[in-house]
């Protein structure tokens, strides 16, 4: 009995017993890891060129330019987008810092979680919703409309894939 006891505790020094990150969780935290670094950049560069970005659209919808572009960019160029566009302006500041906070959630997370830790999928699920919040609250659900709703399927995907290799988190 002592030589069973002292061939898995063998086995467990070698690594031999140690549970292995899965191909599909390897795929889903690089993948993390890789969105996590662009939300990074664009947050930075959304917070550079807001103002901008606002005085544009502005400067397009009152110079009545907007009536010689196609209908789908028409119908983007709308006063409830410059309104939003505006509340995106006048909050870059909070908007970046909470985007840095849920991206470092969203990195710390996915770190802990290729070491199969179960702590990892709660930071970054954290991470993942923190921009969603933010959005709501700062800019409004305005956000979500037409063409913002696509900025929603990427988080739902991942939620719904990380739920499904959350069982090989074993730490």
């Amino acid at each position: 009995m002592s030589e069973t006891t002292a061939k898995n505790s063998l086995e467990d020094f070698t690594g031999e017993n140690t549970p292995k990150l899965s191909s599909g969780l390897n795929v889903l935290t690089i993948l993390t890891i890789i969105g996590c670094i662009l939300g990074l950049v664009f947050s930075t560069y959304s917070f550079v060129t807001a103002k901008s970005s606002y005085e544009k659209t502005k400067e397009l919808i009152d110079s009545g330019k907007v009536n010689d572009m196609p209908e789908f960019a028409r119908n983007m160029m709308t006063p409830e987008m410059l309104g939003m566009q505006q509340k995106m302006m006048e909050n870059r500041m909070p908007i970046l810092i909470l985007s840095i906070v849920a991206m470092l959630l969203c990195l710390y997370g996915a770190m802990e979680m290729r070491k199969l830790k179960k702590q990892g999928f709660i930071f970054w699920l954290a991470g993942e919703l923190l921009p969603i919040a933010t959005t709501i609250f700062f800019i409004g659900t305005i956000a979500f409309n037409g063409f913002g709703l696509i900025s929603l399927l990427f988080p739902v995907i991942f939620i719904i894939l990380y739920f499904i290799y959350r069982k090989d988190l074993v730490y």
